[in-house]
Formats: structure tokens, sequence, C-alpha cells
């Protein structure tokens, strides 16, 4: 199975940049999709054209934010758009499909800037997320999205710059390592460990001409399922957002 993430930073304008054709040579089993800014309804006539897929949306009440879809070329068991009983997502920020053999999680993380406020909701999102997962025991489990942090010093072209800057900050990157430990795989580190491969590039500065970009967005797998890995990638030369792609095959 091929599985492609990516946060698109709104739907709508990656579709003028040409997203339909991307896909369509693409053709990923499973697509994920952050940052959509956009609902269904707003997109009748582009969903009506994709025949291979059926489409799976988590939106908030406010229009134009936040938002993840799944485009799914397999059928699911279920789905679901909260954390379990306890809702605490109301941001439109997760989506999750049962497909049986494993869980897809698909998760636009919550970014720390704007203020102490939202860095206290984005520490408190990553626990709540934790203890979801932590919840779903003995299943394979693969999540990916927009986690919002660099891990380590190899995943941001300039970490001394960026030490107190929220993104890179220690209780930050502390969290990706707890998720590790709970017995999760970056599956792109697992394949490869070299610097300067990123998935972020500020629009602002025009990092992506000169590479100084984040590595923020993420495949984690259960480790149970590493043996079933085949590959990870970052796709960087695909344009139309401020992220690019990135993916996994996995044998399942």
């Amino acid at each position: 199975m091929r599985l492609l993430s990516w946060n698109v930073n709104g739907i709508r304008a990656c579709i003028k940049k040409g997203f339909t054709e991307w896909l369509e040579k693409e053709s990923p089993d499973i697509l994920c999709l952050q940052e959509t800014k956009a609902h269904p309804e707003q997109l009748n006539a582009f969903i009506e054209g994709l025949k291979v897929y059926k489409t799976y949306w988590n939106n908030p009440v406010r229009k134009g934010y936040a938002g993840v879809a799944i485009f799914s070329g397999v059928e699911p068991v279920s789905v679901s758009r909260d954390f379990g009983p306890r809702a605490f997502d109301t941001e439109g920020r997760m989506l999750g499909i049962d497909y049986g053999e494993f869980i897809l999680l698909n998760v636009y993380f919550p970014n720390g800037g704007m203020g102490e406020h939202r860095l206290k909701y984005k520490l408190r999102f990553y626990d709540e997320f934790l203890k979801f997962i932590d919840g779903l025991k003995n299943r394979n489990i693969i999540v990916c999205g927009d986690v919002n942090t660099a891990h380590t010093e190899i995943d941001l072209a300039r970490p001394r710059e960026n030490e107190m800057v929220t993104g890179f900050l220690p209780e930050e990157r502390a969290w990706i390592d707890k998720l590790i430990s709970h017995g999760y795989l970056d599956t792109f580190r697992y394949f490869d460990k070299t610097p300067g491969q990123y998935t972020w590039w500020d629009y602002k500065t025009a990092a992506r001409e000169r590479n100084v970009g984040w590595r923020i967005d993420y495949f984690f797998v259960s480790t149970r399922l590493s043996q079933k890995l085949e590959k990870a990638f970052i796709l960087s030369d695909i344009t139309g957002s401020d992220h690019c792609p990135i993916g996994i095959e996995i044998d399942l």
C-alpha cells in the first residue's frame, strides 16, 4: 500500500496549482490532507470527479480554518472524528479510519505560535492524543500529518537560531521522544538519517529556494509494523503549498 500525507494549506488554492493532476499521477491507495481550509460542500465538483476515492472530512465550524481529510481507495470499517469518549478537539484536527488490519490517524497538530495560550493548547493536545492512542491496545497504528515540531537538530536548517522558537522547543521535542518511547517509529528516519531533508519552508522569506526548511510532517507507525515497511520518502519537488507531500509504502 502507498500512503501519502500533505498539508495543502488550503485545498482550493492547491487545486488551482495542479493538485488534481498530481493526485491522478501519484494514485496513492490512501491520501491524508491537513489544513484543508474548506468544507466538502465547497468542493462538490472536485469530489464528484474523484472516481477512485471516497472522501472523509473533519472540519471546525469556523470556515477557512484547519480541517483534515482522507481520500481512500480502500473500504474502511469505521470512521471517527474525535479522541474517543472524551472529545477534546473542536478545531477539525483529527480523522481516524479503522481498516481492520490497521488504524490510520490523520492529524493536524496545533501550532504553538500566537501566544502562550496556544502553546499550552498544543502541549495539551499532544498529551491527550497520546493517551488516546495508548488506549488502542494491540492494534496496528499509523499516525500521519503535520506535527508542527522538528524532532532533532538535523530536522531543521538552523537549529541554534530556533532553540527558543515554538516548533523546536525542548518540551515540544520531548513529546516526540515520548511518542517513540510508547512504541512508535519515525518512518522517514528509519530509512534516512541524513540532514537537509525538510517538509516545510517559510513562504515569506523564499526559504524553499535556499532549502532553509523544517521537517515537521511525519508518518509514525507501531514498531511491530517496521518489518512491513518498504519505503518512506519526502516528495520535496512537489509545490502547491508551503509544505510538500510525504509518504510510505507498507506491505499490508
